[in-house]
């Protein structure tokens, strides 16, 4: 089965050359790296180090992750972000259960790995215990993070009809694979600081609140929606 990798980033110029070089560096057929924006020739930069880069004007989340499943043609896409805080070395232990056709979407869960000193502020780990525990309650399924480190069937993706283009695309996923029946499987993976620039979550007071209402506002909705 086919893989690509797909890289979402927004002025990740100090990252995406190692970044992209690393996720090559693994089972994979191609690095697709979506330049959502940037003014910092993050593009200019995937692209020597080896990556097809797809250009995404529309500032969003879900707006690059979309562009990149769009140009995608592999079997299973595995989806990180442009920070190098999810490591690609990793990268096979989201892939094989897939291949082994255990599971059809696998999340990196960081509570069941490392995440390693500096790298989730505390209001960002209690956003995501709070979050694990409503898709736990309302779903039904059991993980213990959402992160966006994971890898999914393509025909599945295609199939989910997604919609969200902010930070709750990722959530979104999950949602409505757990409506669908679909099993998710959680893997150890670790979380590290990223190497170069500031987050566009947790490094500002405004990212973190839009993350949490995105994220919250997206968990609720389809809980008790026909969506």
């Amino acid at each position: 089965m086919a893989v690509e990798v797909i890289i979402p980033a927004l002025n990740e110029a100090g990252n995406i050359a190692q970044l992209v070089q690393e996720a090559a560096a693994q089972p994979v057929a191609r690095v697709i790296v979506v330049d959502n924006g940037s003014s910092d020739g993050t593009g200019r930069l995937a692209a020597e180090a080896g990556a097809h880069v797809v250009v995404e004007p529309r500032q969003g989340y879900g707006y690059a992750c979309a562009a990149g499943a769009e140009a995608a043609t592999g079997e299973i896409l595995v989806f990180l972000d442009g920070d190098f805080s999810s490591l690609p070395v990793e990268m096979p232990r989201l892939i094989a259960p897939i291949q082994r056709g255990e599971a059809a979407l696998v999340l990196g869960s960081r509570v069941l790995g490392e995440i390693m000193p500096g790298a989730m502020p505390a209001h960002q780990r209690f956003g995501n215990r709070l979050t694990s525990g409503l898709m736990r309650r309302l779903y039904g399924v059991p993980v213990t993070d959402l992160g966006p480190y994971r890898a999914v069937r393509r025909d599945l993706l295609l199939a989910l009809n997604m919609q969200e283009m902010t930070f709750g695309w990722p959530t979104e996923m999950m949602v409505k694979c757990a409506r669908r029946g679909t099993p998710i499987l959680e893997v150890p993976v670790s979380f590290a600081p990223r190497r170069s620039g500031q987050s566009k979550v947790s490094g500002t007071l405004r990212g973190s609140i839009l993350a949490a209402y995105y994220i919250l506002g997206v968990t609720l909705r389809y809980a008790f929606s026909n969506e």
